[in-house]
């Protein structure tokens, strides 16, 4: 929906509002235009019905909102007497038109001095869930969000299985664009394939004021930008879902080139204006590599993996059962390798680089490989580039699918919302994003720039690290937790901080209460 539609939207609930409250503003003393008037109509509202004032900046955020509105509606019923079952139930399941009725054809009663505790154990159960989901839900949306790994394109930076939390505050928190939606849950409802949430009305994007910038290095969290479910709740042989914005699966990955650079990849290594990326020390980039045996002298492989900390899955075999002398690796740190080489038995450890052109590269033209790509221009905010044939596929997914355009070819000549073109301006910021795990990371070299939109946040502490290591063996990785994604030098865990804190608190607690009872 565009800003005029919610403007005239929020009209609509505004004179629906009027027409099925006025009287009951008359009898609690009010008059009956308070009612019409925006805004002001809920801060009178919430005098009424004895709530704070604070209750109406509720009612304005997205999700929170879906709360609030029918326990204002309970509320609104109970101070004029209406407070049965049944009563809380037409209220509810009305959508609050239930109200109407009691507006028009009842005798209406302000009790203004009415018990507002709740009158039984159940109640006073549902009131403090509601309150603990509402506060649960604007940390979860505004403040901070926890995120597992699913996958290991940030393996030795991030690893499948830690559980982390991204703050959403450091590159601003972004206001939902989805606005009916079951709070705490992403695209779908827990062990189900049902939606969580319905693709209309939308809020145009909005985010708010934030901490920092995205800096190159950073890791962060951010919807897929081309995630589409297929069979999500469509018969098999449809068309996919395609998801509403904030909806779109989370990604986590290192952004390697921020908005205005032109981006290379020479030989598998990035370069930023044509000067080398310099990763963070705990970046530890991985590559493929193909070692070379002498088959003669024994290796223990087994011990030797340990030591490299390299998992099982990432030993691809041999390229020759046969004469066993070539073992492929799918992911080893350059310091793994340099390792290798130093190995009795091991003749020779060589990155494996790929040649040739992949369709499956963005922009999809055959024209790259995962190693060898670029340059490009990534697009920044204001910024104009020339409308080409050789530029369209770079910027045709911007043009129309980010930013809201038609996109038309007549001829040589480019329309754009009917009107010819030979150059755009960008609305909004791009970046680019990869995993350090080069050659097991679906990432921006597949599919593309992400737009600014599609932040969600910055991963900022590992709570809990679980290691299931391939065997069906589970383990709490302890190095792991209470650590920190970024920072100077290599992670350490504040866990035993965390645990002598603790025990401080409950110690000093104690003897605090002795003293009281001392004094008593």
């Amino acid at each position: 929906m565009t800003l005029y539609l919610w403007f005239v939207f929020f009209l609509a609930v505004q004179i629906i509002h009027f027409l099925g409250t006025w009287k009951l503003y008359q009898a609690a003393g009010r008059k009956s235009w308070e009612a019409a008037i925006p805004v002001y109509n809920s801060i009178v509202l919430m005098k009424i019905i004895s709530r704070p004032t604070w209750w109406t900046i509720l009612l304005f955020i997205p999700i929170i909102n879906l709360i609030m509105f029918p326990v204002v509606w309970v509320e609104t019923l109970r101070t004029f007497g209406k407070k049965t079952t049944l009563d809380t139930f037409l209220g509810i399941f009305t959508l609050g038109f239930y109200i109407y009725y009691v507006n028009y054809t009842q005798k209406l009663v302000h009790n203004a001095d009415r018990k507002l505790t709740p009158e039984n154990r159940t109640a006073d159960t549902v009131s403090s869930l509601l309150f603990a989901v509402i506060v649960a839900t604007l940390v979860h949306t505004y403040v901070v969000q926890p995120f597992t790994i699913p996958t290991s394109s940030l393996e030795k930076s991030l690893l499948i299985g830690d559980f982390l939390f991204v703050s959403k505050v450091n590159y601003g928190p972004r206001v939902p664009m989805t606005t009916v939606a079951l709070p705490m849950v992403h695209d779908s409802i827990p062990l189900t394939k049902k939606k969580s949430y319905l693709s209309w009305p939308q809020l145009p994007y909005l985010r708010l004021p934030a901490l920092e910038k995205i800096k190159r290095n950073d890791i962060v969290v951010f919807n897929w930008p081309v995630d589409t479910v297929h069979y999500f709740f469509e018969p098999k042989g449809r068309p996919g879902v395609i998801k509403p914005i904030d909806k779109k699966s989370n990604y986590v990955k290192r952004c390697v080139g921020i908005p205005g650079d032109s981006l290379s990849i020479k030989d598998g290594f990035v370069y930023i204006n044509n000067k080398k990326l310099i990763l963070p020390e705990r970046a530890k980039p991985q590559y493929s590599y193909a070692v070379a045996l002498d088959g003669k002298t024994p290796i223990d492989f087994e011990s030797l993996l340990k030591e490299l900390n390299v998992n099982l899955v990432d030993v691809m075999g041999f390229k020759d059962e046969a004469k066993r002398d070539t073992l492929y690796f799918a992911a080893l740190t350059e310091a793994s390798a340099e390792r290798l080489k130093h190995t009795p038995g091991i003749t020779n450890v060589k990155r494996q680089i790929s040649k040739g052109n992949e369709n499956a590269i963005f922009p999809h033209i055959n024209k790259w490989n995962q190693d060898n790509f670029g340059p490009i221009y990534i697009p920044e905010a204001g910024k104009t580039v020339a409308l080409t044939n050789g530029s369209l596929p770079f910027y045709k997914d911007i043009i129309t699918t980010y930013e809201g355009n038609t996109l038309e070819l007549q001829g040589s000549k480019f329309l754009i919302n009917g009107k010819p073109a030979t150059t755009y301006t960008f609305k909004q910021n791009y970046y680019w994003m990869m995993g350090d795990n080069r050659h097991n990371s679906e990432d921006s070299r597949y599919w593309g720039y992400v737009p600014e939109n599609h932040i969600v946040g910055k991963p900022v502490f590992i709570w809990m690290s679980w290691d299931t290591n391939g065997k069906g063996i589970n383990k709490i990785r302890w190095d792991r937790v209470f650590t920190t994604v970024d920072g100077e030098g290599q992670p350490q865990s504040y866990f035993k901080y965390f645990l002598i804190a603790l025990a401080a608190f409950f110690i000093g607690e104690y003897f605090w209460k002795k003293r009281k009872e001392n004094k008593a």
